[in-house]
């Protein structure tokens, strides 16, 4: 892998070259990253697998020394690829809390933020297109 960053790699089993793909991608390309699984009930309405983590969504933690507990997602650093929860933190030596960064490999979303327009628009978007090549197609069989 070159220096710089390769939308034309494919993959390899080093991880070395796993994690400096990861590394160098773009923004974009991070956001992707930070998709998290659906709950089954989720998965049965919303017709999907996973989808991309926003602010307020409510997430389990399935991993790690918080596993099982459960929060809004407070924060979302994308160029480090991490995840703050509200009330998932740790004290530190001074006596002051300080957020815990997680992982979205180790959540599951519970609840999905439906105060968050931009995501709905895109579903529903994506429904009618559905419909309408449906009906297209139903006519032409006709």
């Amino acid at each position: 892998m070159k220096k710089i960053f390769s939308k034309h790699w494919k993959s390899s089993k080093q991880p070395r070259k796993q994690r400096k793909y990861l590394a160098k991608a773009p923004l974009h390309i991070k956001r992707r990253q930070l998709s998290v699984n659906l709950s089954k009930e989720l998965r049965e309405n919303q017709k999907k697998r996973n989808v991309e983590l926003r602010k307020g969504d409510k997430v389990k933690i399935m991993r790690g020394k918080y596993k099982g507990k459960t929060g809004k997602v407070n924060e979302i650093k994308t160029k480090r690829l991490k995840i703050y929860i509200d009330g998932i933190q740790v004290k530190k030596l001074d006596g002051s809390k300080t957020n815990v960064p997680i992982r979205p490999s180790n959540l599951q979303i519970i609840e999905l933020n439906k105060g968050d327009k931009k995501r709905f628009k895109k579903r529903v978007e994506k429904t009618q297109l559905i419909k309408t090549d449906q009906e297209q197609m139903e006519k032409n069989k006709k």
